[in-house]
């Protein structure tokens, strides 16, 4: 199981003069391609929501090989919310600044993904989550997302425009920029949308389709478009 790898600047250092403090944010993604890819174009694009504290993002686990199973994800998260908790409190940071760690992860049929969102939630751990994978979120910037997949992520997958006769399509793991700058504001309708098609008392995991990557993106990294 790979280590948490963090960003080079320590947060704890101080801000340097004329500088602002940053929210640190760790994530751990299930995937060591789709989400880190689609994770740098925010990091270079985003635009930050107004009257915000700025965030610094920090992919934990880019390049751990193994440990990336939602429950994996989250036994990691604990441990290092654990130990960015104990660096807050003695740094004596105001609650605006403390430190936040999430998980970005699938359903993809994982037989123990339920008790991966429980637990999580149970140790303050954020999740972005979608059912039955990340595509879903790509497909909702350009069109909106109805029925079920059947928990079968390539049904997501194939509906991507520049997945057939592509030069997008040698590499389509891979989030590029212009696959995504622009529609930040479409993806977000589409997914309320389809969230929306569901019950309230229907549990996230068992919501096909769903996404709730627009609210990690505005509440954990205080983005508003792209």
């Amino acid at each position: 199981m790979g280590r948490a790898q963090k960003g080079r600047d320590s947060w704890e250092r101080p801000a340097r003069r004329g500088g602002q403090r940053k929210r640190q944010v760790f994530i751990f993604t299930e995937g060591k391609v789709t989400e880190p890819s689609y994770l740098d174009i925010l990091k270079d694009h985003g635009v930050p929501l107004a009257d915000e504290v700025p965030v610094e993002m920090h992919i934990a686990n880019r390049r751990a090989d193994s440990g990336r199973k939602p429950l994996d994800l989250v036994e990691q998260a604990i441990r290092l919310k654990r130990e960015e908790d104990r660096k807050a409190k003695r740094a004596k940071l105001e609650k605006k600044y403390l430190p936040q760690v999430w998980c970005l992860f699938d359903h993809d049929n994982y037989k123990y993904v339920r008790d991966a969102l429980d637990q999580a939630k149970a140790a303050g751990i954020g999740v972005a989550f979608s059912h039955p994978c990340f595509e879903v979120w790509r497909l909702a910037h350009y069109k909106p997302v109805s029925g079920s997949f059947a928990g079968v992520c390539g049904g997501a997958a194939e509906r991507l425009p520049f997945q057939r006769g592509s030069q997008d399509a040698k590499t389509p793991k891979v989030v590029l920029p212009d696959q995504i700058l622009g529609h930040y504001k479409t993806a977000r309708e589409n997914a309320e949308r389809m969230n929306g098609q569901h019950a309230a008392h229907v549990g996230k995991w068992d919501r096909d389709p769903y996404t709730d990557v627009h609210e990690f993106v505005e509440k954990a990294l205080h983005i508003g478009t792209y």
